[in-house]
């Protein structure tokens, strides 16, 4: 199968190493760094059960592309019509879009700049940059995609390469049970710069998070989506589980990239503002993150 990852980073790279080594044509879109690394070594693929270089294609832009079979689309969700109009020209009839990104609007954004259908697709790994070209998987892997007419042949590809992958009848709720979960712990990592379990060990952080996530499946289920009732309690789980994981938010921090947080806690915020419900926790948490952002601008340009 031809396959383009769009946004060769931590989750694009990850994906489209095993269905690298699984024998698929993959080709790497993404930055300077990592392409060069690509093209000179191959992808470093670093996981619990491999490492080793896997000879690779990347380029910078999507000029690139010829009518992949799949596209994985994984660009930061601020990127996502620039990287989709990129796409022009360069889908088939019958290519398949994955959109693997944060947030829940993504797929209806994508699917209005290119005119193709777009699949969700919710994203359980964690994964890191470890170096251009070098992806390190830390844990998790799996992936639950939307129902289209390609997703069950998509879902016997992912499985023959390693990746778990199961469709949901109702992608809304699973892709709003990942942005509440999102919100309940991506900004207070990255403004400490703290993983899950330190970060728990502080005084006052559960009641945060509950707030959080109370306000957002508020949210979620104005819109019409169904929200456990027990969603709160399964997310605390989350650090326990994951003790020492950082946020996505946290590492688009650390490295002085711009995060996601405004598709996140500010998407609830947004649409909270929408429908009249009051989602102060969530601004704060937005705002938290902006200041953060703010002051490594000003330490940048001083």
């Amino acid at each position: 199968m031809q396959v383009a990852v769009i946004g060769a980073g931590a989750v694009g790279c990850y994906y489209g190493g095993l269905l690298l080594r699984a024998g698929h044509d993959v080709t790497f879109i993404g930055r300077q760094p990592h392409v060069d690394a690509i093209n000179a070594h191959g992808l470093l693929l670093d996981t619990q059960s491999f490492n080793g270089h896997l000879p690779a294609k990347a380029a910078t832009d999507a000029s690139a592309l010829a009518s992949p079979d799949l596209v994985l689309f994984c660009v930061k969700s601020a990127d996502t019509e620039q990287a989709g109009r990129s796409l022009a020209g360069r889908l088939g009839p019958d290519t398949s879009i994955l959109s693997l990104q944060n947030g829940v609007d993504n797929p209806q954004r994508l699917r209005a700049v290119t005119g193709h259908d777009v699949i969700p697709a919710v994203v359980y790994v964690g994964s890191e940059m470890a170096g251009p070209g070098h992806i390190r998987h830390h844990g998790g892997g799996a992936l639950v995609i939307g129902a289209s007419p390609a997703s069950d042949v998509l879902v016997q590809t992912l499985q023959a390469a390693g990746i778990q992958t199961t469709i949901a009848g109702d992608i809304d709720t699973t892709q709003w049970t990942k942005l509440i979960t999102n919100c309940a712990f991506n900004a207070l990592s990255a403004v400490a710069g703290i993983a899950y379990g330190p970060m728990m060990q502080v005084e006052g952080t559960s009641d945060v998070i509950a707030s959080a996530v109370q306000e957002a499946a508020d949210v979620a289920r104005a819109c019409g989506v169904s929200i456990s009732q027990d969603l709160a309690a399964q997310i605390m789980k989350t650090p326990a589980a994951m003790p020492n994981q950082m946020s996505s938010t946290a590492q688009d921090l650390a490295r002085g990239k711009p995060s996601e947080i405004d598709f996140l806690n500010g998407y609830v915020v947004r649409k909270g503002a929408e429908l009249g419900i009051p989602t102060p926790t969530n601004r704060a948490l937005q705002v938290m993150v902006k200041l953060v952002e703010r002051r490594k601008e000003m330490s940048g340009s001083s």
